[in-house]
This record gives C-alpha cells, structure tokens and sequence, in this order.
C-alpha cells in the first residue's frame, strides 16, 4: 500500500500537475494540503476520472486539507482538530482507509515569530499530539500525513544561517514536534532515510531549487503497529522542477501487508 503526502499549494491552480503526478506515481492513498480552494471548489470530478475518492475540508483562499483513495471513498471521521472550537482554519481532516486511520495535516506556518502566528502554531501542534495519544491508545493503525511546517533537526534543512529566525526551525517548533513524535511514532521518511539530507520543500525565491537549498518539512507519521510494515519511503523530488509546480514535493511510504 503506497500512501503519499502533498502540499499542493493550490489544487485548482495546479491541477494539471497533481492529475500527471497521480498517473505516474499511482498512490492507494493522498493526503492534499493548501487545497486554497472552498468546498464547493475542489475538483471532485476531475479526482473521480483519475481513479480517486475523497474526502475533503475546504476553505477560500488559504488552508485546505483532503484525503485521496483509489480504493472507494474514505470513511471520515474528522474534520476538524480537537482542542479549540474557536479554531475554523482548515487544517486537519481524518477518515478510514481500508483499516487504516490516516491524517492529513497542514500544520501553521507560525510566522513571524515571536508572536500571536508562532502562538499559535505552538499550541496547534500540541493540540495534535494530544489528539495522536488518543488515536494510538485505539489500537488502530495510524498514519498522520502532512505538512508539519517544522523542519526537525539540523540535517532537514541545508546548510544556512539565513533562516535562523524562521518558525520552522526554532528550538519550540522542533521541541513540540519531538513531543509528538516521542516513543511511539514512527518518522518514515527518516527511518528508511537516516543521516541523509532529503527535502520536500524549496522556496520559490533566491534560486532555492536550483541550488536544493530545501527544507524536509512534510512528514509520514506511523504508529507503532505499522513500524513493521514499512518497507520504503521517499520523496518524489523531480515533481518540484515541472512548470507550474508547487513548492513542495510529494512524500510517501510503502506499507507492506499479507
């Protein structure tokens, strides 16, 4: 089973391009981020001609989170995330996929930090590791899949002074996404890649594509029940060089079962 992870950055907008990566790549499932698009927006139909079902929370103009299948639409289970009832952004939706609970996330950006953005972010993601300890204790196989907008440790990031005050790097950002990661998850891409600089994310200024100066900002999360199940994991990068691409790059994972 091959689940993948995509910010889209505007599914509308570069809808040509997630149809051709979607005829190349041939995921079971896809979690979509920055759909940029409301509900009545998301192109269902032209997902049903590619072989796929979904699942998705819209909102005009920013945010945006769905869930892809091939294997008949998925059983949604969330669409919000738990913690804040004063929270409307689109950042999180959740549904069944052949027995497996998965996530799509878009975590905040958070900047400019210091303040209310980075606020945020902060108790968003701790919002998400509480709701991840409920999920696991479920026993259910868990994959949270998405854009965690933190880049973890020094070697997701290429060598650079240039974003030491960016929210994606701070010591609180890394922190909190190694609270939720803890003991009981399983960072895919990380696992099946250790030591190795591998980005998702160029930025569309300075050339950062051309020179890879990347970040690996979008993660596959497994719960302990699927650890064994992981036969591979990567990152589709030449996704990043077509014209019209996202500033992102697919990530995805091979699950083995039977």
């Amino acid at each position: 089973m091959k689940i993948a992870t995509f910010n889209i950055n505007h599914i509308n907008k570069r809808l040509p391009n997630l149809l051709e990566w979607l005829q190349a790549s041939k995921p079971d499932v896809v979690c979509l981020q920055e759909l940029k698009a409301a509900d009545d927006a998301f192109p269902e139909h032209a997902m049903a001609d590619a072989g796929y079902s979904a699942v998705w929370k819209g909102q005009k103009s920013w945010n945006g989170v769905a869930i892809l299948s091939r294997s008949g639409r998925p059983v949604l289970t969330r669409t919000h995330l738990p913690g804040d009832r004063t929270d409307t952004q689109a950042r999180y939706i959740e549904g069944a996929v052949n027995g497996i609970l998965i996530a799509s996330i878009y975590a905040p950006n958070g900047n400019p930090q210091p303040g209310p953005k980075f606020d945020y972010k902060l108790t968003w993601l701790e919002r998400l590791r509480k709701h991840a300890t409920t999920l696991r204790k479920t026993g259910a196989p868990v994959v949270l899949a998405g854009d965690f907008n933190v880049a973890p440790t020094e070697i997701d990031i290429y060598p650079t002074k240039s974003w030491d005050d960016n929210a994606l790097i701070q010591p609180e950002s890394r922190a909190a996404f190694r609270r939720l990661v803890g003991r009981s998850w399983t960072d895919a891409v990380r696992q099946v890649h250790p030591g190795e600089r591998i980005y998702t994310f160029w930025d569309y200024r300075r050339m950062r594509w051309q020179r890879d100066a990347g970040l690996r900002l979008d993660h596959l999360l497994l719960s302990s029940n699927l650890h064994d199940r992981l036969v591979d994991a990567g990152v589709d990068r030449e996704v990043r060089a077509r014209e019209g691409a996202s500033d992102h790059a697919p990530a995805w994972i091979r699950l083995r079962f039977g």
